[in-house]
């Protein structure tokens, strides 16, 4: 286990104080001042804990009643479940059983990079002033990706959806 305790936090928050910002049928009337001190109130420290960040669009009329069918759950059920299957494998001799639970040490030798993504993990970590632990927290969202595609490597696309994830709230919509 890593040393730091685990738990899962749903939450949501929205992108500024009218929350507007973003949406496509009504406009946001915060100003930038008013946004930036709406998202200080939020601790730094909390926010690097946090692994994926997902910015939910308001669903249009249409898009609600669209009866073309998606992916099933019983489908997606199953590559999560191969996804589980791979980490076992691969963590099970550490006593761990999930990406999440992997420590820097582990890090090291399950996350094994393709050049490019490399140099996309580099370049994100300069870009958004990341932490050590913001370092790791891709890099387990990279491999849970790559596990879900049942890929051994992380490559290029891995690493830019764990980026993609990994919104900075300072930045906008």
């Amino acid at each position: 286990m890593s040393d730091e305790p685990q738990f899962h936090l749903g939450c949501s928050l929205h992108a500024c104080p009218c929350g507007f910002l973003g949406d496509h049928q009504q406009d946001c009337t915060c100003s930038t001042s008013d946004i930036k001190r709406y998202r200080k109130r939020i601790s730094g420290p909390l926010l690097d804990r946090i692994d994926i960040y997902v910015h939910v669009s308001r669903l249009d009329y249409s898009e609600m009643t669209n009866t073309i069918p998606s992916e099933s759950s019983a489908i997606i059920s199953q590559r999560v479940a191969m996804a589980r299957e791979i980490q076992y494998a691969r963590l099970s001799k550490y006593n761990i059983f999930c990406n999440a639970h992997m420590g820097h040490k582990h890090i090291k030798s399950a996350c094994r990079m393709t050049n490019g993504a490399q140099t996309i993990l580099e370049q994100a970590f300069s870009k958004m002033n990341l932490s050590a632990r913001g370092y790791d927290r891709i890099l387990k969202v990279a491999r849970t990706i790559a596990d879900l595609a049942q890929a051994e490597e992380l490559t290029e696309l891995h690493i830019a959806e764990a980026v993609h994830f990994r919104n900075n709230m300072q930045e906008n919509y």
